[in-house]
């Protein structure tokens, strides 16, 4: 509860306790339950209709002054912690708006996440514990509460728009992420952020496997097709389980993947397929057709095991699962497609 409203609360309360003491004490003087609550609202909201009944004693006078005095002070706190409720919303946001606005211009080289939906608040908490500076979008009021509330920078409008991109800092920054669930929303949002900056890394979410090549040509870097991963990662620890620890599930491999990314590498995974050109043929011919862009790393075996840096004389056969680090190549077309 904030402090005005508990004010407001205070004040109510403190106001009944008036009310219920003046008409308690206008009872024991002899007055009926009509003539007392009447007396008490006239007196504590001081209209002066004039007295319902002379009062002519003494102690009766000075309860109604003392009465009249606290009602008074009570009506007055109650509209100040009313009118504090009511501005309090319109204050905050304000001040959150010149907040954002300061920290806006601050923002140089950050990244802009497209929508706060369940891929983009995952995004989101890697960033912050990255310490990597962000922004979001949304048109979702209620979803912009949430992310002011775990302390992220904001701004509400439609991502779609040219104007709002452009609020966001986009020809300052060095990535963006569109990751809301509309393909076409993310191909346009990618078309208009390509025009704005040239420069920008532009990541894309699909949803249909088609859209890929749309959002490539549209001028996205990479294209996350989230159920595509999902389901490829399920096949795999069907067929390899004893490999999920040396992808993606330790800590040690996650750092690992980093830093190859940043040397421009990849660890991949894929099986390979029984029409594959490369059944049949060593790890050796495999790197070699590729003029070192594909390394092997590890070989996981269709019929259980995995064998960690494989020689180069190892024979691949259909069904095994290859990880590789490679420069700027799919393995998984690599291995289908590759000499065919």
């Amino acid at each position: 509860m904030t402090a005005p409203t508990r004010n407001l609360v205070y004040g109510l309360a403190f106001m009944a306790l008036i009310m219920v003491v003046g008409i308690v004490g206008y009872r024991v003087a002899g007055w009926d339950w009509s003539d007392s609550i009447y007396m008490v609202v006239i007196s504590i909201f001081t209209v002066g209709y004039g007295e319902v009944r002379p009062i002519q004693e003494e102690g009766l006078r000075g309860f109604t002054m003392g009465l009249i005095a606290l009602g008074c002070f009570s009506v007055i706190f109650v509209s100040g912690a009313f009118v504090q409720v009511l501005l309090e919303g319109q204050i905050r946001r304000a001040l959150g708006d010149r907040r954002m606005s300061a920290e806006l211009k601050k923002l140089n080289q950050h990244a802009i996440i497209c929508g706060y939906g369940r891929i983009g608040r995952m995004v989101a908490a890697d960033l912050k514990a990255g310490q990597r500076p962000f922004i979001i979008i949304d048109k979702d009021p209620k979803r912009l509460e949430s992310a002011r509330e775990a302390g992220y920078l904001t701004l509400e409008g439609e991502a779609t728009e040219e104007s709002v991109l452009i609020e966001a800092g986009v020809i300052r920054a060095a990535v963006l992420a569109t990751v809301l669930p509309s393909d076409a929303s993310n191909v346009f949002i990618t078309l208009s952020a390509r025009d704005l900056n040239a420069d920008l890394t532009i990541i894309a979410r699909g949803e249909d496997p088609s859209t890929e090549r749309k959002l490539l040509q549209a001028g996205a870097n990479r294209v996350v097709l989230p159920a595509h991963i999902g389901a490829e990662r399920i096949s795999h620890l069907i067929l390899f389980p004893e490999a999920s620890e040396l992808i993606n599930d330790s800590e040690k491999s996650l750092n690992l993947q980093e830093k190859l990314s940043d040397l421009g590498l990849e660890l991949e995974e894929a099986v390979i397929p029984k029409y594959s050109p490369f059944v049949g043929k060593t790890i050796g011919e495999l790197e070699g057709l590729h003029s070192g862009s594909v390394i092997v790393v590890a070989l996981h075996r269709q019929g259980g095991g995995t064998e960690l840096r494989p020689g180069r004389e190892t024979v691949l056969q259909a069904g095994d699962g290859v990880v590789a680090v490679s420069r700027g190549s799919n393995l998984a077309k690599l291995l289908d497609l590759s000499g065919a």
